[in-house]
């Protein structure tokens, strides 16, 4: 059987909640707010991958916040100013760790509400949904297409339930795959997922990584392919596929959703994601604090386009908050799907 190609970048993403937690020692005896400011300052400089994309002036940006140093200030008091000062790249995937708190960039705020669990189990289930492995799923639109709910990448995916799953909806019009408030996790799985809707090799995604200084220091761009499913027992589905996504969709569900754009019968449906899709990774200040912050780019093929402030969709739908009996969001996909 073949194997699918996967890029052991990939494998590391994952959202601050879904990552496994690191445990730090005590705070070491350097507690110099400069020194630690400055050792923080260098890292960015060297690691971060969009200073460009993102058009932030790095000199700039540590000058302002360095003036908000002085000698002997408290431990709660740097972690704000290094904090807020992270929080300038407008990154999900960078923060600052200490033993009492945890900064963080609130990405999900950015767009509205998109995804109402209560509306779907009211209006759209029936009290014969399936739950099989990572998925919740059913029949809608009067038993036409197939809705399934993945609500987290760290949820491994299983041959056997997507052939479950594939099996049942097989006489469908189309599927709708439902990542909002998805938060990421591993990326395996999504390509465990895309497999099923191709019948050649494809090239999804291409990438590289921050090696230097300068802002446009980066490795050679190594492509990400997967290749269909080959196996008797593996069922396919390359009907119309429909990807319903919001600003809660971030990390690997933002890569997930940007490879998708390589596959002509899947759709993005939704808002736009929440970012994302660059690889975290991190490191520890003189103090014992860590931080991580991302250190690589995906880009689409072929354009070559970063999404990492969110991946749009195809046709843009958001929820109605004065409408309480449908989700806005299914019924364009319904629409689009049985057209």
């Amino acid at each position: 059987m073949k194997k699918t190609l996967l890029l052991p970048i990939f494998l590391l993403l994952c959202t601050l909640p879904s990552c496994e937690k690191i445990i730090f020692g005590e705070d070491s005896a350097t507690t110099d707010p400069f020194v630690n400011f400055d050792y923080l300052a260098n890292e960015v400089t060297r690691k971060y991958a969009f200073t460009e994309y993102k058009q932030i002036d790095l000199e700039q940006l540590g000058a302002t916040y360095r003036s908000k140093l002085y000698e002997d200030m408290p431990a709660d008091s740097l972690f704000w100013v290094l904090g807020d000062y992270l929080n300038e790249l407008r990154d999900g995937h960078v923060n600052l760790i200490s033993s009492f708190n945890v900064s963080r960039f609130p990405f999900q705020r950015l767009g509205p509400q998109n995804y109402n669990r209560r509306l779907i189990d009211d209006f759209y289930l029936s009290d014969r949904s399936f739950i099989t492995g990572p998925f919740l799923h059913d029949f809608i639109a009067d038993g036409t297409i197939g809705y399934i709910r993945y609500s987290a990448f760290t949820n491994a995916v299983d041959n056997n339930h997507l052939n479950f799953i594939l099996n049942r909806y097989a006489n469908t019009n189309g599927l709708i795959i439902d990542i909002r408030e998805n938060g990421g996790g591993q990326t395996s799985n999504g390509w465990k997922i895309l497999q099923r809707f191709i019948t050649q090799p494809t090239a999804l995604l291409q990438t590289r990584t921050k090696n230097g200084p300068n802002a446009n220091d980066f490795t050679p761009l190594q492509l990400l392919r997967i290749d269909p499913i080959d196996s008797e027992e593996d069922v396919k589905y390359v009907k119309n596929v429909v990807v319903l996504t919001d600003r809660g969709s971030y990390s690997a569900s933002s890569i997930f959703a940007l490879g998708t754009k390589a596959l002509p019968n899947v759709t993005l449906v939704g808002d736009t994601t929440g970012g994302g899709t660059g690889l975290p990774n991190g490191g520890q200040l003189p103090n014992g604090w860590t931080f991580r912050m991302s250190i690589s780019q995906t880009l689409e093929i072929g354009t070559g386009a970063n999404f990492e402030d969110g991946v749009p969709p195809d046709i843009y739908v958001v929820l109605d908050p004065l409408v309480t009996h449908k989700d806005e969001v299914i019924e364009r996909a319904i629409q689009f799907i049985n057209q």
